[in-house]
């Protein structure tokens, strides 16, 4: 053992004590999850769904896998935890192009779990020398842990990387990531590497999934659904990581036949960029699918299938989240926890140009409720509408978008 075996004593208690780390309470996952995807380091890691639902996954398995091992053998040295869980993450982290910094969140995670321990710890016992022992070895066991998982993934993901430079899939990636990046490939070269037509419009798509026993054929499911509601030309598909693709189709995808495509496919959500022409379209929507996956992360929507252009505004409102919230707060007033049919209401006579037969149509409702509606809305609302009209529209564009009407 890297340290003197502890005794009996302090086998019991850590062993009481792993048994209180495997229920741990949801604010204590909550601050870890916090920590583990805050900062500049790991800011593409927060950004994209698919890693941070891996690594809030992968915060859980690496938990209960330390505290499993010290209920089963307290104060001894607990192996890497190379379980799938982590060793997923690996390989999406490695297919976005990402390196070993990433791994720094398990260090933060370290801290945050040190932190949490010590507190079971001092609620153990009342004997300073036994607390003593008890934090000197499990406090080693916990960076042991650490170091050696770090390690496994680390093997894991040059092993990825090994992969993902051969074979065709190898050349297709390295193609889409020189169009992204700008850089001097001719539009005949990609073309002949990818096997995709540049020329067309074309508009880009996000497929991920965030369940972690998703059938990862139901991303393929859905970007040929994609592509047969663009018009059924081939699309250009390049796997961005155990659960997501990154697609192309070219003109515009039918949002209804899409969202009609999305219903067999409950785990599926799907990002779409602009439509656009050439080479520049090709990165400009790509980089706006890869906004509207943000605005959905963000805003922790339950949208399932989303359009750069149904979300440009919220994604603008909603950088600095923080704001947004007070933003909505002060537009909006009492309106924001009013029943959900009225900002629903107004949120659609405004999009109709406050034709109240219009909005009523597209609410299958009459007019005179709809009327009724308004006038609640305006009695909640802070201000009168009149007065803030383009304010309160996006603010109620925010809320949609969080998953209110």
């Amino acid at each position: 053992m890297p340290w003197p075996p502890p005794s009996p004593r302090i086998r019991e208690l850590i062993r009481r004590g792993a048994e209180i780390a495997l229920t741990p309470s949801p604010d204590w996952l909550a601050e870890l999850d916090a920590a583990t995807l805050s900062g500049e380091a790991r800011r593409q890691i927060a950004a994209d769904p698919v890693l941070a639902a891996g690594t809030r996954r992968t915060n859980r398995s690496n938990l209960l896998f330390w505290a499993a091992s010290n209920v089963r053998a307290p104060g001894e040295p607990v192996p890497a935890n190379d379980t799938e869980a982590p060793l997923a993450v690996a390989r999406d982290i490695v297919r976005r192009g990402l390196d070993e910094s990433a791994l720094d969140a398990y260090r933060v995670g370290e801290s945050v779990a040190a932190r949490w321990w010590t507190q079971i710890a001092c609620t153990l016992t009342d004997d300073p020398e036994e607390l003593r022992a008890l934090l000197d070895v499990s406090l080693r066991s916990i960076a042991a842990f650490v170091d050696d998982t770090v390690g496994a993934i680390s093997a894991r993901m040059r092993v990825e990387r090994d992969e993902l430079t051969r074979g065709t899939h190898a050349e297709r990636r390295e193609t889409v990531a020189l169009l992204l990046e700008g850089a001097p490939i001719t539009p005949q070269r990609a073309e002949a590497r990818l096997g995709y037509p540049l020329r067309p419009e074309h508009t880009a798509a996000i497929v991920w999934t965030e369940a972690p026993d998703a059938d990862p054929g139901q991303l393929d499911r859905a970007a040929d659904a994609l592509a047969e509601a663009a018009g059924g030309l081939r699309p250009l598909s390049v796997i961005a990581g155990a659960a997501t693709r990154w697609l192309w189709v070219h003109g515009r995808p039918d949002a209804d036949r899409a969202r009609a495509a999305l219903d067999p496919l409950p785990d599926v959500r799907v990002a779409l960029g602009s439509t656009a022409p050439g080479v520049d379209g090709f990165r400009r929507s790509h980089l706006d699918a890869l906004t509207t996956q943000q605005v959905l992360t963000r805003l922790t929507s339950p949208s399932r299938l989303a359009f750069h252009h149904e979300v440009e505004l919220v994604a603008l409102l909603t950088t600095d989240p923080e704001r947004a919230d007070r933003f909505v707060a002060r537009t909006l007033g009492a309106l924001q926890t009013a029943p959900p049919e009225l900002a629903e209401t107004l949120r659609v006579f405004l999009e109709e140009q406050c034709n109240a037969t219009r909005a009523a149509a597209r609410l299958f409702t009459h007019r005179n409720t709809l009327l009724r509606r308004l006038a609640r809305a305006d009695r909640l609302l802070p201000r009168p509408l009149a007065q803030h009209p383009v304010e309160v529209g996006a603010a109620l564009r925010v809320l949609q978008w969080r998953g209110h009407p």
